[in-house]
């Protein structure tokens, strides 16, 4: 069985933010409302220091603690790993976002748009897709790798078939595919580059790995 993953190289994370924007262009998220963050980190003693940048999104856990606190089952695991929320199940409690170790989650609590006085025919689309009063988080795409694996596409391979933040991203920082099989290149490159994830020690068992700069 696939399990699907992402890998992020932080030596060339630029820190643009275009994962954030096209995120939200191609989801329709408004304002406020962000399924990708980069963080902005400094590290070493001045004068000698540096900055750099860490992308951040829902870590889709093999053990996902969101999972065990919601209590609609509006949070659900796929078998290929992952990690959704069903709008039409979900009661807004926000357990989930109180239990995620990577605050990953989002509450739409009103409905906002950029174009509030003169309108927009695409926004006022996309916002219906999104249901106030309910959680928001990454998906992967999913939609688009479950759309392009009908048409015999493979995930992280054809654009057609990966998340939008990794085809998008200027400095190619991003890498998306099968962290079961081996020989795929993002088990190659955490093989290689020796990848991490955050906080390991709550034993969540995130789905995303990081590339250390050195």
């Amino acid at each position: 069985m696939k399990r699907y993953g992402m890998v992020i190289d932080l030596k060339k994370c630029l820190g643009c933010q275009t994962c954030t924007i096209s995120c939200k262009l191609l989801h329709g998220l408004g304002p406020g409302i962000v399924r990708v963050r980069v963080m902005e980190e400094e590290m070493g003693r001045f004068p000698d220091v540096e900055r750099f940048y860490i992308p951040v999104r829902c870590m889709h856990c093999d053990e996902p603690e969101c999972l065990k606190a919601c209590p609609t089952g509006a949070t659900k695991k796929r078998p290929d790993g992952i990690v959704t929320v069903d709008q039409d199940e979900c009661m807004g409690c926000r357990y989930c976002a109180v239990v995620c170790p990577y605050q990953a989650r989002t509450f739409l609590a009103v409905e906002k748009r950029y174009f509030p006085e003169n309108g927009n025919i695409w926004e006022a689309k996309r916002c219906d897709e999104h249901q106030t009063g309910t959680m928001e988080k990454c998906d992967f795409c999913y939609k688009r790798i479950d759309d392009g694996l009908k048409k015999g596409l493979e995930p992280g391979k054809d654009p057609e078939a990966t998340p939008m933040c990794v085809i998008s991203c200027i400095g190619k920082a991003l890498y998306f595919g099968d962290l079961s099989d081996p020989g795929s290149r993002v088990s190659g490159l955490i093989m290689q580059r020796k990848g991490f994830r955050l906080k390991e020690e709550v034993g969540t068992e995130p789905s995303i790995y990081f590339l250390p700069r050195r």
